[in-house]
């Protein structure tokens, strides 16, 4: 049985019925959406998003319709926003697939987006989840406003720990945060434990994308080298931030003139990630990592021990020992 199987082991039953219901929440009379989505069905992640709605809801309580409409509001608006981004980001792979965008053009791929927005909020209307809509609306601004930061930051080559904590908090940690939160919310729990589960997700969230910036790191199988998307992006990441940080004057201008050169060749590259590892910034970002990963796994404590609890906590290890 592999990691996840075993994590996912306590809530098998729910998700593989979350499964059916969601397959069905996506059919459409229109053929082109049909085809779309069953293109998106098929390639769809580890769903970490739904685990951590029905982990964290049956920590406190027992799953039921609500708790499959949060899961599914979550994963449609997720998979929305998954399809602008790399409309705005100009991407044509997505988890090793063609991108929407790539098949269909952006113009396709934007509408697709949309209507898998306001598909989310009419599910949470009809079925009256007024709460869990606004929970949800409000991670959709966050993240919107974590990519235009972002985007500004990109730009200007010079970015700090506290910037780089606020777009990752915003850009990725509060739609992990909503899963706990919402989920927290669709068993009956009060405000004050819902919104200790919301810092739960957000904590796991940052530890979450922590641990996908280092990834960029990784050496690749098939190339036998670091991806450096980020840096070929120009995004500044927790392991370049804090080798700038500690590095010597003269070094660290050497290094922001080579990132602001227009050439994105293996050399470059080369240059950059031996600066970072001078400068220990993939251990400091290691360690970051843990930190915050240790702060969530302290926001469970409490609970009683379970199998339940067990598999919540080790989903917490799990996101941040993954290799992809």
């Amino acid at each position: 049985m592999s990691e996840l199987d075993r994590i996912k082991s306590p809530i098998a039953s729910e998700l593989a019925h979350f499964e059916s219901y969601f397959r069905d929440l996506m059919r459409s009379k229109v053929p082109l959406l049909n085809l779309v989505m069953n293109y998106l069905l098929r390639r769809k992640g580890k769903q970490m998003r739904p685990m951590l709605v029905f982990l964290t809801a049956k920590l406190m309580g027992n799953p039921n319709q609500s708790t499959y409409t949060a899961a599914a509001l979550i994963e449609i608006l997720h998979t929305a926003t998954l399809v602008h981004d790399d409309v705005v980001d100009e991407s044509y792979e997505r988890r090793g697939f063609f991108s929407i965008n790539a098949i269909w053009k952006s113009k396709v791929a934007v509408l697709i987006g949309d209507y898998l927005l306001a598909k989310g909020m009419l599910l949470a209307v009809q079925n009256k989840e007024y709460e869990l809509l606004n929970l949800v609306a409000d991670a959709v601004k966050e993240m919107s406003e974590g990519e235009l930061i972002q985007i500004r930051n990109s730009r200007k080559l010079k970015v700090s720990q506290d910037e780089y904590f606020e777009i990752i908090r915003k850009k990725t940690a509060t739609l992990i945060s909503c899963c706990s939160s919402c989920a927290a919310k669709s068993v009956g729990m009060s405000d004050d434990v819902v919104n200790q589960m919301k810092q739960f997700g957000e904590l796991l969230g940052i530890a979450f994308q922590i641990k996908d910036d280092l990834l960029d790191y990784q050496i690749n199988s098939t190339t036998g080298k670091p991806a450096g998307n980020d840096l070929k992006e120009n995004k500044f990441t927790l392991p370049l931030i804090y080798a700038l940080e500690m590095a010597e004057t003269n070094e660290k201008r050497r290094i922001i003139r080579l990132l602001n050169s227009k050439d994105n060749n293996k050399i470059k590259l080369d240059q950059v990630i031996s600066f970072i590892d001078k400068n220990n910034g993939l251990v400091y970002a290691h360690k970051k990592m843990n930190e915050f990963a240790d702060l969530a796994l302290q926001k469970i404590a409490h609970f009683p021990e379970s199998e339940i609890k067990n598999s919540l906590s080790e989903f917490v290890r799990y996101t941040i020992s993954r290799n992809k």
